[in-house]
């Protein structure tokens, strides 16, 4: 039962939940690593470095408000907003009541030291005047450690892409299924979880990029097939899977992936292929040099293609990436601040309607 406190379990490593099949972990903390992961690319869950034990939220509203202070971290979250998170549109009537319920069995869950230990309980989840914040301390969170690695990777391409290819692969081991799996009930987790799928599959479009500069391009193929069939409508993915299959001298193939690409885009949007794609496919068909793979080296051909695709750029075009790259950043922290304008304006709100705190 949702509203019990033992349907919210800690499972060992050895053992499973009843809401889903355990996943071995992809990368584990060091030594001097934070002791304790709050993981949110898949199921939430708090994991335990030292023990190896995992908390898993079986309850649809208890995911939901793990998921919402996670991704909130170090912000007060009001009351109102976490409302509705848990109930949308049809809130109970005494919800207050329940949803500070609801954060008081998250308390005790989340306070459990190891056993044996007589460490003290931790107070995670801290009260404020209109809502709560989680309070992570030392600990962190996998999508933390993603957009880290992923940075890396990103940034090592030009000069090591295979140490970038590596770097990638580790970043994206780190997802278990869906971002938020089973806590997409409200705003503040349905905005995560789509940013961070993005991100995802921006990571993945440079992982491939990265291997096609490392020269392993007949090791993708065939993730590279799964990825055009799994989305689509997402151009990149077939540019990339066009050059790979060209490199392995499969170029009927290749031109069989624009056709495919074109296929899709016309039914799914009623738009062709945009000029990258168009231009890659007249590339394959009159054997442009520029596709060669590159050599032991590292080095790329020295006649510039006539359309410089991302892993052949030269260095105007990399700093034009890099352009990119900080612009982006800062639309996602223009966005970041635009939830704390909200949040503020929420909270005036609030301070409106009650004479007095009333959520503790």
């Amino acid at each position: 039962m949702e509203n019990g406190v033992h349907s919210i379990p800690v499972i060992g490593p050895d053992r499973r939940s009843t809401s889903g099949p355990d996943v071995p972990d992809a990368e584990s903390a060091g030594p001097a690593g934070p002791e304790t992961e709050f993981r949110i690319l898949g199921p939430v869950e708090v994991h335990d470095a030292r023990t190896g034990l995992r908390v898993l939220p079986t309850g649809a509203k208890q995911r939901a408000l793990l998921g919402a202070l996670v991704v909130r971290s170090g912000q007060t979250v009001s009351a109102h907003r976490l409302i509705d998170e848990l109930w949308g549109e049809h809130p109970p009537a005494n919800a207050g009541n329940a949803l500070q319920a609801h954060v008081a069995r998250l308390r005790r869950l989340l306070a459990r030291p190891r056993p044996g230990s007589h460490e003290p309980h931790r107070e995670w989840i801290a009260t404020r005047s209109f809502g709560y914040v989680l309070r992570l301390g030392r600990a962190t969170t996998d999508a933390e450690r993603f957009n880290r690695l992923a940075a890396e990777g990103r940034a090592a391409a030009v000069g090591d892409p295979g140490r970038a290819a590596d770097l990638l692969r580790r970043a994206l081991a780190l997802w278990r299924g869906p971002a938020l799996e089973g806590s997409v009930r409200g705003a503040i987790c349905a905005a995560e979880a789509a940013q961070l799928e993005e991100s995802r599959l921006t990571a993945l479009e440079a992982l491939y990029d990265a291997c096609l500069r490392a020269a392993r391009h007949d090791e993708i193929t065939g993730e590279l097939e799964e990825l055009t069939a799994d989305h689509p409508v997402r151009e990149r993915f077939y540019d990339l899977l066009m050059v790979a299959l060209y490199r392995c001298g499969r170029q009927a193939e290749a031109l069989g992936v624009y056709d495919r690409a074109r296929k899709h885009l016309v039914r799914e949007l009623g738009i062709e292929p945009g000029p990258a794609l168009r231009d890659r496919m007249e590339a394959v068909l009159h054997h442009d040099p520029a596709l060669a793979a590159p050599g032991p080296a590292g080095s790329f051909p020295a006649a510039p293609p006539r359309v410089p695709p991302p892993f052949t750029a030269a260095p105007d075009q990399e700093a034009a990436v890099l352009t990119l790259t900080h612009e982006i950043a800062r639309l996602r922290g223009h966005v970041e601040r635009l939830f704390l304008e909200q949040e503020a304006l929420v909270r005036r709100f609030d301070s409106l309607q009650v004479a007095s705190p009333r959520w503790g």
